[in-house]
């Protein structure tokens, strides 16, 4: 089968390699479509381990099942979770089970972006879902990202009457500016460097959209009677958003830093200013759970969160490179979706 191998952010090259073997319990899914992700195109991140097929956000059909499985048949179609939890260890029985370090050890065979995909036992058992009549193969690979923004906003609080901001209109942003809208916020204020990006975000929910190279505050303060934001989300790593944020959020706020950084990068942040006098709460919130997947592919099913209005590209797996390209520049692309089978 083809696969996209990733040597770096300039060097994906498409390559043939056997196809998986399955095993008891596992399936094989022809890939259908796997969405490029941020994290994708993070080459301090990624560059580690290359080199490596990558692709986590996909849909596909099942077409080998494993012995022992009897939830799925050949011709179901599914997307799978990547990552999944054990469900007994003190971090799943506490609810963080992000942190888990089965989570963190589990992974399909070998990425999104080949012809195949082989999923673990683990997987199949608490990782995959039957994707909703109606739904498509490029809507139901929106599902991993939904799931963490899912999450995120869990953990932020984020509930109705809410003044939302979101830093960052790309793929993450959008999602965040959608499900706060769909969750009953009563303003969403988007920010951006991109014009094209902001008027996207504005197409798709956000009542307010601000450059984010002007006085973001002031234009906060102005469109919502004075007050800051009582969530913030900030879905860019640069340096420059994330102090920005500590002067967006209201007191008794909440800034939920949703992007990581450069290695390294630090804030200054003042203890007695937001914390002791004000009550800012500081989060932070990683992936999201096989549960919030579930939850994501219901909204996309009712039509809750607009996924298919993000797709910028659809791409060949001749086309990952260029893909990568298109993600990693951030200005002419939203979302670019590799369809292995094109």
């Amino acid at each position: 089968m083809r696969v996209a191998r990733y040597y770096n952010n300039h060097d994906i090259r498409v390559e043939n390699i056997p196809t998986p073997e399955i095993g008891p319990g596992e399936l094989l899914v022809r890939v259908k479509a796997s969405g490029i992700c941020g994290s994708d195109v993070m080459e301090w991140y990624r560059i580690k381990k290359a080199p490596l097929v990558l692709g986590h956000e996909i849909a596909g059909e099942v077409v080998k099942v494993g012995q022992g499985v009897d939830r799925y048949k050949k011709g179901d179609r599914v997307v799978a979770c990547h990552h999944v939890p054990c469900n007994r260890c003190r971090f799943c029985l506490r609810g963080h089970h992000t942190v888990c370090d089965t989570l963190r050890s589990t992974n399909f065979d070998p990425g999104g972006f080949a012809e195949y995909v082989r999923l673990p036992a683990i997987n199949v058992d608490r990782g995959v879902c039957l994707i909703p009549d109606g739904v498509s193969f490029e809507e139901a690979s929106f599902a991993e990202p939904l799931a963490c923004v899912l999450r995120a906003q869990r953990i932020a609080g984020l509930g109705p009457g809410d003044t939302v901001v979101v830093m960052g209109s790309g793929i993450a942003g959008l999602l965040h500016i959608q499900l706060a809208c769909t969750m009953g916020a009563g303003r969403v204020l988007a920010t951006d460097v991109s014009e094209n990006r902001l008027a996207t975000a504005k197409r798709l929910g956000s009542d307010i959209v601000v450059h984010a190279h002007t006085d973001v505050s002031s234009e906060l303060r102005g469109a919502n009677d004075g007050w800051l934001a009582d969530k913030v989300m900030v879905c860019t790593g640069a340096r420059s958003a994330n102090l920005q944020a500590l002067g967006l959020v209201e007191r008794g706020g909440t800034v939920l830093f949703f992007a990581p950084t450069d290695p390294g990068v630090t804030i200054p942040v003042s203890i007695n200013d937001l914390f002791f006098r004000n009550d800012i709460t500081l989060t932070t919130s990683y992936a999201g759970s096989p549960a919030d997947h579930v939850i994501a592919l219901a909204l996309i099913r009712a039509h809750r969160v607009r996924v298919r209005d993000m797709i910028t590209h659809r791409l060949s797996l001749e086309e990952t490179s260029q893909g990568f390209e298109l993600v990693a520049k951030a200005q002419d692309s939203i979302k670019v979706i590799i369809e292995p089978h094109r």
